[in-house]
């Protein structure tokens, strides 16, 4: 009697709907059934965050019939799966087109190969049933109580959390949805962040806190309309302690995930002018009652107040900036940012290996706009564990737009600008309708 043969399948759902029992009464056709279950840090890199934990997910399946065992596939990729059971068969839903997607194909391909393996192919399910559970699930994710503590989490499942700049809600889209693969990884953005220079620069305005509380609410707002992923937010100086517990009240309602204040006074200048501008440091003792009272407003357990130093943009020294990093963690401070206008990313390295040595557990942010050659593998190694790439998107748009305007000005037409455009059906499609 010839050994039935086995079949391996993979899911990285929260929900079971039509599609995947499709995929499985096919896949039991086939053989016996081994489904796996994307662990949660790869899932979130590949598809979206989940609601629900590995171990839910896996119980979720483990209580269908006809399988004979359920495993969590810890990497995208398949080589340790093929390696460890050799499956006859590899079944998959026919969506590769999906960005992402085709390289984990391929590697799918390759491996099963070598061995005389078959991957299956079943035909996706998309009826309205199955779009419906989609469009709820994101819109679970997009809901305030169940984004707000989505940074907390992030940072107990990833190495490293990176964010991107938003400022309007196509650009949260881009944050939302750009994915790049390798043969080895999937990868994307797992926040984002709403800055006080981009926000200003948007509207035109100087970055010296003019743009009011109330019109950065609104882009706050239109980015969160469109997305699911944690917002962090640019709070510049917190404004006046008096006022700071409202403002933590207001972005905790929103669904923000955390604040970033910097420990300024006075007229706020961009802190890339360094001395080149006056800029006024607050006392250690002042920022302490600051970040003292927005916690003491602090309604949910999920918001994170970040304590932003300026000691080494301002030249003060590193005593400075660790001796005000503790008194900020002890005041209550989530998380500790450090920043630097100096290229080389030296006395950052610095900071966070002396920071580390006294303290292993609060978070540490950095801001790579001008020490830029630094890698997040180099972060990582030296306890960093939020990237923020905090400006990009607006630099990159502004020089593109002024060139397709000078282009449409020396041709008196819009033909030779058109080589540098978006398709004008890709921008349509970026917009998902309900």
């Amino acid at each position: 009697m010839m050994e039935e043969k086995l079949v391996y399948t993979c899911f990285c759902t929260d929900v079971l709907h039509e599609g995947h029992f499709n995929i499985l009464r096919e896949s039991k056709k086939l053989g016996r059934v081994v489904v796996g279950i994307l662990c949660d840090s790869e899932m979130l890199r590949y598809n979206r965050f989940p609601t629900k934990t590995t171990k839910e997910r896996v119980k979720m399946v483990e209580e269908l019939q006809g399988i004979e065992k359920v495993i969590v596939q810890d990497k995208i990729m398949y080589d340790d799966i093929v390696k460890t059971l050799h499956p006859d068969y590899i079944v998959h839903g026919s969506n590769w087109t999906d960005p992402g997607m085709e390289v984990i194909r391929e590697n799918i391909l390759e491996l099963l190969q070598k061995y005389g393996g078959e991957l299956i192919e079943i035909p996706y399910t998309s009826n309205a049933t199955v779009q419906k559970i989609d469009r709820q699930m994101v819109e679970k994710l997009a809901m305030p109580e169940f984004r707000r503590g989505r940074l907390k989490k992030l940072l107990k499942l990833v190495p490293i959390v990176k964010a991107i700049e938003v400022h309007s809600g196509l650009t949260g889209l881009i944050a939302e949805k750009t994915v790049v693969a390798d043969r080895e990884s999937v990868d994307q953005f797992e926040a984002m962040w709403i800055s006080s220079l981009c926000d200003s620069t948007d509207k035109g305005k100087p970055d010296i806190e003019l743009v009011d509380m109330t019109s950065r609410f609104r882009t706050i707002n239109d980015v969160m309309e469109v997305t699911t992923k944690p917002i962090i937010f640019d709070g510049d100086t917190g404004g006046m302690t008096e006022h700071f517990g409202y403002t933590v009240r207001s972005l905790e309602r929103m669904g923000v995930s955390a604040i970033i204040i910097e420990d300024k006074t006075g007229l706020k200048k961009n802190s890339l002018f360094g001395t080149e501008v006056v800029q006024t440091q607050d006392s250690i003792e002042n920022f302490c009652m600051k970040i003292a009272a927005g916690k003491r407003a602090q309604l949910s357990e999920d918001f994170m107040i970040i304590a932003r130093i300026e000691s080494l943009i301002l030249e003060r020294g590193m005593e400075d900036a660790l001796q005000r990093a503790f008194a900020f963690r002890d005041a209550g401070a989530d998380g500790i940012m450090i920043h630097s206008r100096k290229k080389s990313p030296e006395e950052i390295i610095e900071f966070c290996d002396k920071f580390r040595a006294v303290d292993t557990l609060t978070p540490i942010v950095v801001v790579p706009t001008s020490f830029c050659s630094i890698t997040e593998k180099e972060l990582i190694q030296h306890g960093v564990n939020i990237v923020i790439y905090a400006n990009q998107l607006m630099r990159a748009a502004f020089p593109a737009m002024r060139a397709t305007a000078e282009e449409i000005l020396r041709c008196h037409r819009a033909e030779e600008a058109e080589k540098r455009l978006m398709p004008f059906k890709e921008i349509i499609t970026l917009i998902d309708e309900l």
